[in-house]
């Protein structure tokens, strides 16, 4: 309720007569409102920090203005009586301040309004305005920042929100900041108006009214207009100082006498000021009781802040920065790093720290999502640009291989057709392929990116087209980014928790070498580490029969044969199950065999007719089916994965004995066996892929 009382007071102020008592009090409240908003100005860090000083200096305007009007009813209907009639405070500012000559008190009176309206007054407004309109200027720009860092993930949605808050607070309050600097202005006129008035009507009422004669009707009235005039001019030049204050203010950490300070605190500045000081004070006329003490003093200033200087600028051991483990700079990754991003110079601009490196932030969240889905963390990546890239090209280099790469268009968006694009959309653009799946897409403006929305395309930025199509290429080869390096991490973070279960595996019976090798043949196989407890409890009772690699992983996978088959069949649903004919099969077996590895080598017409059936059943169920498993011999396994992984990679290729005794499974058919003939009706069916199968 404060508020509106105090807004009910200054109506009563200007309607109803109040007692100069009352006067006297308003007067000094007045006064010591203006001081509080002065250093409550000075006080703030930036300027939002007195966002409600437009407010507050209509309110403060308003208690002038209704202070007039009271005491100027006062002066003129008591006036006559004496000066005190008016109340003490204006007695004393028309008495003493201005030793009762109310001449000197129009001169001093109008020097006051002159630096209120013309210096003071007239510099803020114009700072007000041109703050105003470069602040409304930058507002789409400081938007679009914000939407940028919130769909690059440097921001949640919380500090989105409040950042946003903060910026169209800002805009408002500098735009009211420029209204309200013309309450200070009307203020100071209506001053000089009222100044006007209260002569020229004292001066008659004294004169007709109560019988005075010209001479005494001046020196009555006119002091205490005079008085009353300075009264309310003290707390308008104060607050006009203080709006002053608000609008040229600099965001700062520091107050305004911090800032200040700090700035001042240059020991160059103040020899210069004691070497000018001295210099004047030589001159016979001068005077050397002022001049050379001031000399004195700037010389003493100098010789402190250098000494503090001095001390400022010795060594000091600095803590440590913490280091952030997930971020990767441009700065810190070395040139031995195993996955490099080579960018041409056109883009360039997608990893410079002035626009926030949005690569660097999207490459960083692809490396998480590695570590998190392989069950090890991924080497760094190194980002750099190369020369032999073509300007808007990219190229992803895995050591020293070149795994893909295309071109872009940094200062475009990419609007890719997946299947949910409106056909006959209106979109336009230079026509491309999305480089991670094929798609077809088009590079369209930023300013389009809603309309391509609306029309079912899906949108990203260059950055994330370079680390999707990153994460695609790593995801099919993990075992290439395990090496001893990220082995050795793995062990020591399972060795924290399951000491004894490492020490029946590394250092003996494996060196770290086997250990890292047996590892990548895992990730190839499609078994992630992500659970390294089972897969090295199986090693620890694997490793109690042979130490042989091949023979190792085929018993590691008939063990964790429950593990690899979970990940493609949900529990309780049948497994589609692929056999091979058994005279293929052993044909496969008994056939020729590579004499390096010792593994079967498929003829390559066979190769072809297996590659090509397991597509097409693979193709016939869908992409959201469960995916095929082709069930064979152990030692068929590793050739036919081999064969299958770059035709069908979605098809399991299992052991008989990596497959659950519990697992139920349906045979969707059995490859190379002969067309069965047709029956007559009534004569039982021979035994068909079922029982092939088995």
């Amino acid at each position: 309720m404060a508020l509106p009382a105090g807004i009910l007071a200054l109506i009563v102020l200007m309607i109803v007569p109040v007692p100069a008592l009352v006067l006297d009090i308003s007067f000094v409240l007045n006064i010591a409102l203006s001081v509080a908003v002065l250093m409550a100005a000075m006080n703030a860090e930036k300027p939002l920090d007195f966002s409600a000083f437009p407010s507050v200096l209509l309110f403060a305007t308003l208690l002038r203005l209704a202070l007039n009007v009271a005491s100027t009813r006062v002066v003129l209907v008591h006036g006559h009586e004496g000066g005190e009639a008016a109340g003490k405070v204006i007695e004393a500012f028309g008495a003493f301040l201005i030793g009762g000559n109310f001449a000197v008190g129009i001169f001093v009176f109008l020097i006051l309004v002159i630096i209120n309206l013309v210096v003071v007054t007239k510099g803020a407004g114009r700072v007000s305005e041109v703050s105003a309109r470069f602040t409304l200027d930058a507002l789409p720009g400081k938007q679009m920042a914000i939407d940028a860092d919130l769909a690059a993930g440097l921001l949640s949605a919380d500090e989105a929100r409040a950042r946003r808050r903060e910026v169209a607070t800002e805009a408002d309050f500098y735009g009211s900041m420029d209204g309200s600097s013309k309450f200070v202005k009307g203020d100071a006129i209506a001053a000089l108006l009222i100044l006007g008035v209260n002569i020229i009507a004292g001066f008659c009422l004294g004169m007709i009214s109560h019988g005075l004669t010209a001479a005494d009707a001046a020196q009555t009235y006119i002091t205490l207009a005079i008085g009353d005039a300075l009264v309310a001019q003290v707390p308008s030049l104060l607050l006009s100082i203080a709006a002053a204050v608000i609008v040229t203010r600099v965001s700062d950490t520091r107050d305004l006498a911090g800032q200040i300070g700090t700035q001042f605190a240059d020991p160059a500045t103040w020899l210069p000021v004691a070497v000018v000081l001295g210099a004047i004070g030589m001159i016979p006329a001068m005077p050397q009781s002022i001049f050379l003490p001031a000399a004195a003093l700037s010389g003493w200033l100098w010789h402190g802040l250098r000494q503090r200087a001095a001390r400022a600028a010795l060594p000091v051991e600095a803590a440590p920065e913490p280091v952030d483990p997930a971020r990767i700079d441009l700065e810190e990754v070395s040139d031995h790093t195993l996955v490099t991003i080579e960018l041409g110079y056109g883009l360039v601009q997608l990893v410079d720290t002035r626009q926030g490196s949005p690569l660097v932030t999207r490459v960083t969240g692809v490396r998480k999502q590695l570590s998190q889905a392989f069950g090890f963390i991924v080497p760094q990546f190194r980002v750099r640009d190369a020369l032999d890239v073509a300007p808007h090209e990219y190229r992803i280099v895995l050591g020293g291989v070149n795994l893909g790469g295309a071109a872009i268009r940094a200062d475009k968006v990419l609007a890719i057709d997946a299947g949910e694009a409106r056909s006959g959309h209106a979109l336009r653009g230079e026509a491309t392929r999305d480089p991670s799946f094929g798609c077809p897409a088009l590079w369209i403006e930023p300013a389009a990116r809603d309309h391509a929305i609306a029309e079912g395309f899906l949108t990203v930025d260059a950055g994330t087209v370079i680390a999707t199509h990153l994460n695609q290429l790593l995801t099919e080869r993990p075992q290439d980014l395990l090496g001893p390096d990220e082995v050795r991490a793995l062990v020591d973070a399972v060795k924290e928790h399951s000491a004894g279960l490492v020490e029946t595996i590394h250092p003996q019976p494996l060196s770290l070498a086997a250990l890292t090798r047996l590892l990548r043949a895992l990730l190839e196989d499609g078994i992630t580490l992500a659970h390294p407890l089972p897969i090295l409890a199986s090693l620890s009772r694997a490793v109690q029969q042979t130490l042989e690699h091949d023979r190792l992983v085929d018993l590691l996978r008939a063990d964790l044969g429950a593990l690899i088959v979970s990940r493609a069949c949900p529990p309780g649903v049948r497994l589609p199950v692929i056999t091979l004919d058994a005279g293929l099969e052993g044909a496969i077996v008994q056939g020729m065999q590579d004499p390096a590895s010792g593994q079967p080598v498929i003829e390559p017409d066979l190769a072809a007719m297996i590659g090509q059936r397991i597509a097409e059943l693979s193709d016939e169920r869908g992409p959201d089916a469960v995916p095929l498993a082709l069930v064979v011999q152990p030692r068929a396994r590793r050739a036919l994965a081999s064969l299958l992984r770059p035709r069908a990679p979605s098809c399991l290729v299992l052991s008989i004995a990596e497959l659950p005794p519990t697992q139920p499974i349906e045979v969707i058919d059995v490859i190379g066996a002969p067309p069965q003939p047709v029956h007559a009706p009534g004569l039982p069916a021979p035994e068909g892929a079922q029982g092939m199968a088995a």
